[in-house]
């Protein structure tokens, strides 16, 4: 065994990746990110211990959420980069834990010393503790790496918040115990899932407040002639850096998968190049990439072995790939003259256009005509069909499923989930779209706040709404999301197209028993058992 890793849902055979990842990543760089997890675990010890002094150190924890972020699947799979993030653990761990010395020595406190005994090798870890704790622990561990993402976002955007940092290295702290209870286990599990709420909640204000409400807008889904850059990935401050500098350059922009929402936010859409969405979700990418007659920028996670248009994709952020160009400190130069000196689309494609822009303020705003067709009987039901998508066989029940949704029902989506059904016809009900897309991953805050004000509107709660959510998940911010949504009580979520290998039976049985999670069947019978009729 050169390696183990079960933390995404395309994992070998079901059951852990083992000489290669699926996603391309190498047994070299998977014991890289064990140590960084083991030295972010360390690192936040320290910072814990501080915090209890009142000392909270935004740049090493600015430090500790960018280690861990590089470890989601399809972040950084090069190897000198990973070393960088042990070399910058280092340094901070030795400068918390001079500090924390020192603060000791002032108050006349014993201090204590790192000491773990907890392997990061799970089966090393399974050996002592057993396999639902050591379960309960990765789901935390992952819970915790898709919030580092949405976190390393707030902090592009520069609205970093010391408290929820603070209660981030608290968690991975927690991490740190040897004999855990399953009662502390869930416990921290639904506290991640409350920090993740509160990452998305900043995230959410920070998008808003910098780039204006989502609104909801046509955009092309096809090229128009002309000089080319593809941007993909989910941030939208990175994005902008690129169509300022792009601005007057002869050169359309365009965006890929997750950062189709970008579209729709006022100052962004207001750059008369930046023209529409080129492809769909990340799995398609090394068909589209290689297609594409331009630069290619990867803001964020879900790169790909970039085999055949290595020399036209930049990195950005924290994402990596051995041999692809890095830009550094937002300067898009080599991208743009990289466009320039591409032929890019030589000719107009047959104009296509779908609607996207329905977050939460643009639905809200049409809440009193959303209640009043409910009412009326015109829209029965709801069905958030969305998620984090991937290329493992079994993901066609989702669009299975949204063709088969009755007529007066409204299908909300958001992630990159709605790729498999985002192009297709729905029609509307009384000029509501029954096709209604929030937006990325992270925008699963707005399905939160519409369900919110849904309840209180018809005086129920989230539960007790015509409501059902049927998510697809691929990787850790899909579990952070999953631990939000049950923090907040949320029941009855319907889950797939497989369960996460790291889940055991026993675990399985509990989430099952105190949340009702369902995992998906087919899509016939899953309806029909939605909507109360015999299976």
């Amino acid at each position: 065994m050169n390696m183990f890793c079960y933390q995404c849902e395309q994992t070998s055979k079901g059951t852990g990746c083992v000489n290669i990842g699926i996603c391309g990543k190498k047994p070299d760089a998977a014991k890289l990110q064990d140590d960084i997890v083991a030295k972010a675990k360390e690192l936040a010890f320290y910072l814990n211990k501080n915090a209890q002094y009142g000392n909270v150190c935004t740049s090493s924890s600015k430090i500790l959420v960018e280690a861990f972020y590089s470890t989601v699947t399809n972040v950084s799979f090069d190897t000198k980069v990973l070393d960088k993030h042990i070399s910058e653990l280092n340094t901070h761990i030795k400068k918390q834990k001079d500090l924390y010395l020192d603060l000791s020595k002032q108050k006349g406190v014993q201090a204590e010393a790192y000491i773990t005994k907890l392997s990061v090798a799970i089966d090393e870890r399974k050996k002592v503790l057993g396999e639902d704790v050591v379960s309960l622990q990765e789901i935390i561990t992952y819970g915790l790496k898709g919030t580092a993402a949405y976190f390393a976002n707030v902090v592009v955007v520069g609205k970093v918040n010391d408290e929820l940092l603070k209660q981030f290295f608290e968690i991975v702290d927690f991490l740190n115990k040897e004999n855990p209870t399953v009662e502390e286990l869930v416990s921290y599990a639904m506290k991640t899932g409350e920090l993740n709420f509160k990452a998305m909640e900043l995230l959410d204000g920070a998008h808003t407040s910098t780039f204006g409400h989502p609104e909801p807008t046509q955009v092309k889904v096809t090229a128009i002639k002309g000089k080319a850059i593809l941007v993909s990935g989910h941030d939208l401050k990175t994005l902008d850096e690129i169509l300022k500098q792009t601005e007057g350059k002869g050169i359309n922009v365009y965006t890929h998968g997750e950062m189709l929402p970008c579209l729709a936010y006022p100052e962004l859409k207001k750059y008369t190049h930046f023209v529409g969405n080129y492809g769909g979700a990340w799995q398609d990418q090394k068909k589209e990439f290689n297609e594409f007659p331009g630069s290619i920028i990867m803001t964020t996670n879900c790169i790909q072995n970039p085999v055949g248009y290595d020399d036209r994709i930049f990195t950005t952020g924290v994402v990596s790939w051995p041999g692809v160009q890095h830009i550094a400190n937002n300067d898009f130069t080599l991208a743009i003259e990289k466009a320039l000196s591409l032929k890019g689309f030589t000719e107009d494609q047959e104009e296509k256009t779908i609607t996207i822009g329905f977050a939460h303020n643009a639905v809200l705003s049409a809440a009193d005509k959303v209640v009043d067709l409910v009412k009326q009987g015109k829209i029965k039901h709801f069905f958030l069909i969305g998620g984090c998508d991937g290329a493992k066989s079994g993901r066609n029940y989702f669009t299975d499923l949204a063709v088969s949704v009755p007529k007066d029902s409204i299908i909300l989506t958001l992630a990159c989930g709605k790729f498999r059904f985002n192009k297709m016809e729905f029609g509307d009900i009384e000029g509501i779209p029954r096709l209604l897309d929030i937006g990325q991953c992270n925008d699963a805050y707005s399905a939160i706040k519409i369900a919110v004000a849904l309840a209180e509107v018809f005086d129920t709660d989230v539960n007790s709404l015509p409501l059902s959510m049927i998510l697809s998940w691929y990787e850790q911010k899909a579990v952070a999301i999953l631990l939000t949504l049950l923090h907040l009580g949320v029941k009855n979520i319907r889950l797939g197209p497989s369960l996460p290998a790291f889940i055991t039976p026993n675990v399985l049985n509990f989430l099952v028993e105190k949340f009702e999670i369902k995992p998906i069947t087919t899509a016939e019978q899953d309806l029909k058992s939605i909507l109360g009729q015999t299976v």
